[in-house]
């Protein structure tokens, strides 16, 4: 097993060693190393791992495999926070890790925390232990019940799942992972499971046959009809917008092209932030149960939409209402099951970018006739920025569990995420009344600026994927935007981001309590209830405690919290900053919802106008 890391160390990678003859062909190997060299050809050298007595003898041969320079392994405090920062490592910078954990407990953690990656469409393997395969007895920590597979079960409801019950079917197992973790219209979790037994179990390996990533073409319809069909509507529509979903990341300019040749409102998704630049005077911001007033106002009055890489979320439409006067969707979308989610609709299924380059060359002054509706919009769009600026300019307010004046959350946010832009930092935003803010504020140019994970909205996950930055090649300084709660999901972040030195910084806008939820309450029901409590913590001395950290107080005003920004930015390592927030009734505490969700007491309206809409 060394002799072969270190030839392929020497060659400059598995593909060269068995090319140069390096390795040979066919070599006898245990599953363990063999799914080692497998992942290897699909380009996976990174694993993250939290190992037990289910993963023993893979974990022997990944220490084998560092030791030779061929693979990493980064350990972990929690299989939650690993599993988010491997959806963040592969979401922001491209990687493909494997998450490592042991059998029971630990894998049902991984698993939960992989509802991250299904969600936002990231592709990313998880390795567990499982069961032995000869049925002596109840393995410790496996589902206690007389049923064979049941993880391999579990795991196939959320993702793509391979039992390797027989360790000659790694390939197959492979190949099918592959698929799965880089799919170009909805990617995701593969899940491998390894038996503790067939984990060393010996076996003839044919490197040669191990399946590579796939190389997977831009596919567009080849029929000029779907296309000439769609110019017409976009020519003869006097009012369109464009929905901007999470899948046009990556797609800026096809999106930004595909605008101005049709005239379209462009409105956002909090995940495509920065696929049209935020000052654009077409970009309406975001758009659903939580949007802007620009947005909503140009989803509510556009006769035609176009949806572009968007699964139909219930807050992204409105939980299905949020086009009232649609007549007609134009759908962009690889995927036919999202292409055709709605009524009416001309499907132009394939590569966004691919799709929108020749659907253009059928628009002929197509943005000519837009004017009256294009002029319409900027007009909420100022409305929108004067709306935000008034909290943003608002003064610090009295706030009752603080017992004095500190930042309201919008303009604390606010004050952050420019100086992120000023310091060309990553921004990932984490569940909450933090998140629900932060994608209605942030004013990105580019996607990649902003990882808002409002696929699952998983609280702990942007404190958890700023480790990504420290097991990357290339890394990019990123701040967590964290509420209280969301940062106590996986404090353990402090202790695993100083072991994995990342540089980056932590913002704690904390208003100790759920205001989300709070707001959510009181909107409906006109009463709170247990989304506080009355426990005082100071982050500053929790966070201080740990060695390497750098934790400051953000003060009570905008400028003192620029002052504890750029001395947390200068120190080496990782930083947090405590910002005390204002919780309460005032209007200037939030950004407010233009729009309508299928949730609590909102219901029966919703699911009413639902009916009664013809798309």
């Amino acid at each position: 097993m060394r002799a072969r890391a270190r030839a392929i160390n020497e060659a400059g990678g598995l593909t060269n060693a068995i090319e140069s003859a390096a390795l040979p062909k066919l070599v006898d190997a245990t599953l363990s190393e063999a799914l080692v060299l497998g992942l290897l050809k699909q380009g996976v050298r990174k694993y993250l791992g939290i190992f037990g007595h289910g993963s023993t003898d893979l974990g022997d041969v990944l220490r084998i495999y560092e030791e030779e320079g061929v693979t990493r392994t980064f350990n972990f405090r929690n299989e939650v926070e690993m599993a988010h920062a491997a959806t963040a490592l592969r979401w922001q910078y491209g990687e493909i890790p494997a998450v490592v954990t042991s059998i029971g407990p630990g894998a049902l953690q991984a698993f939960a925390g992989s509802l991250a990656s299904a969600s936002n469409g990231v592709g990313v393997y998880h390795i567990y232990g499982d069961e032995t395969t000869f049925g002596e007895g109840y393995n410790m920590q496996q589902v206690p019940k007389e049923e064979q597979g049941l993880f391999g079960r579990m795991t196939a409801l959320m993702g793509g799942s391979y039992v390797l019950h027989t360790p000659e079917a790694l390939r197959d197992a492979l190949r099918r992972g592959s698929l799965a973790v880089n799919h170009p219209y909805r990617a995701g979790p593969f899940y491998l499971l390894l038996p503790l037994n067939t984990q060393p179990q010996r076996m003839t390996v044919n490197l040669a046959a191990l399946p590579a990533r796939p190389d997977l073409p831009a596919l567009a319809p080849v029929d000029d009809h779907a296309y000439a069909k769609a110019a017409r509507l976009i020519a003869a529509a006097p009012s369109l917008a464009i929905k901007a979903g999470g899948g046009t990341r990556g797609h800026d300019a096809a999106v930004r092209k595909f605008a101005e040749a049709a005239g379209a409102a462009v409105v956002l998704s909090p995940g495509s932030t920065g696929v049209l630049p935020d000052a654009h005077p077409q970009n309406m911001h975001v758009g659903g149960s939580k949007g802007s007033i620009s947005g909503n106002f140009a989803m509510a009055n556009a006769e035609l939409v176009v949806v572009i890489g968007s699964r139909a979320v219930c807050q992204a439409d409105c939980s299905g209402i949020g086009y009232k006067a649609a007549k007609h969707v134009i759908n962009i979308n690889g995927d036919f099951a999202d292409a055709l989610h709605y009524n009416q609709t001309t499907v132009l299924a394939g590569d966004i970018t691919a799709v929108i380059e020749r659907l253009c060359a059928h628009l002929k002054n197509a943005a000519a006739s837009k004017s009256v509706w294009l002029q319409a919009c900027a007009e909420k769009k100022k409305e929108w920025i004067a709306f935000k600026q008034a909290r943003f300019d608002a003064k610090p307010a009295q706030d009752p569990v603080w017992q004095q004046p500190v930042l309201y959350q919008p303009a604390a946010i606010k004050v952050v995420a420019d100086f992120a832009k000023r310091i060309d930092a990553a921004k990932f935003f984490d569940a909450g009344d933090v998140q629900a803010n932060g994608f209605q504020i942030v004013e990105d140019d580019r996607t990649g600026d902003t990882f808002t994970e409002t696929g699952a909205s998983y609280m702990g996950f942007a404190v958890s994927g700023l480790l990504a930055s420290g097991i990357t090649d290339k890394p990019r300084y990123s701040i967590a935007f964290t509420g209280d709660g969301s940062f106590m999901m996986n404090p353990q972040v402090l202790i695993d981001a100083v072991e994995h030195r990342v540089r980056g910084m932590i913002v704690i806008f904390d208003n100790r309590r759920m205001a989300a939820i709070t707001g959510l309450q009181l909107a409906q029901y006109g009463r709170e209830f247990r989304t506080s409590d009355s426990v005082a913590v100071d982050y500053v001395q929790l966070a201080s405690s740990v060695n390497g950290v750098r934790a400051l107080h953000g003060g009570l005003s905008a400028d003192e919290l620029r002052a504890a920004l750029k001395e947390a930015h200068a120190h080496d390592g990782l930083s947090v900053v405590h910002v005390p927030v204002y919780a309460g009734p005032d209007e200037l505490a939030g950004l407010g919802a233009w729009g309508q969700w299928n949730v609590g007491n909102w219901c029966a309206d919703v699911q009413r106008e639902w009916i009664e809409q013809d798309i």
